[in-house]
């Protein structure tokens, strides 16, 4: 037995005790009783037929500083006075980009879980739901909304993310859509997807 099949069939048997419902694909109820992972650096790498409507998971958190701010600001040229620590804010103080809120969500939920992700195809209905201020600490809330075959050897995987701050209040909230690889399409080499074609 290979290094990928054994590999294989562990996550066969992480994903059989830890399925929380059985859905079909575009099934969007929640689970009964609900499955949520916390972050894991030993996380197995997940293909679409892994998972199903309903499980969700929470990632790490991690805080967004003055010095975080700055840079994204130097390196998209936005230097817009909501984002400035000497600015009236009509908040009150300063308050994060919106799209490093977006970035931060995009990398904080790479790892939960993590996914043998093709391709980020789409965002739909995004929102902006509350500032995020300078030091706020926040962590994403992801759930599958509905798994779709795309092709021979792909899955469509639409989620539902929430950027959610300390206080628990969610701050930025919307559907992602990713494709993602099937277990076949995984090389001899190990755990990694082939390109595209």
């Amino acid at each position: 037995m290979d290094a990928t099949t054994r590999k294989l069939d562990a996550l066969d048997d992480v994903s059989s005790k830890s399925r929380a419902h059985v859905a079909s694909p575009g099934h969007q109820s929640k689970p009964q009783s609900p499955k949520v992972l916390a972050a894991q650096d030993s996380e197995p790498l997940l293909y679409w037929e892994d998972i199903e409507a309903g499980d969700h998971w929470t990632s790490a958190s991690r805080s967004i500083s003055s010095n975080d701010v700055e840079q994204f600001a130097d390196l998209t040229g936005d230097h817009t006075g909501l984002h400035d620590q000497v600015s009236n804010s009509p908040f009150g103080e300063p308050v994060v980009h919106g799209l490093l809120g977006l970035g931060v969500m995009a990398g904080l939920s790479s790892e939960n879980p993590r996914m043998a992700t093709l391709a980020l195809v789409g965002v739909e209905d995004w929102k902006f739901e509350a500032p995020i201020f300078f030091e706020d600490r926040v962590r994403v809330r992801t759930e599958v909304l509905e798994v779709t075959p795309h092709g021979r050897r792909a899955g469509r995987v639409v989620w539902k993310r929430e950027l959610i701050n300390e206080q628990g209040r969610v701050v930025q909230s919307g559907r992602i859509i990713t494709l993602v690889a099937s277990r076949n399409r995984v090389s001899s080499n190990g755990d990694r997807p082939k390109r595209p074609r």
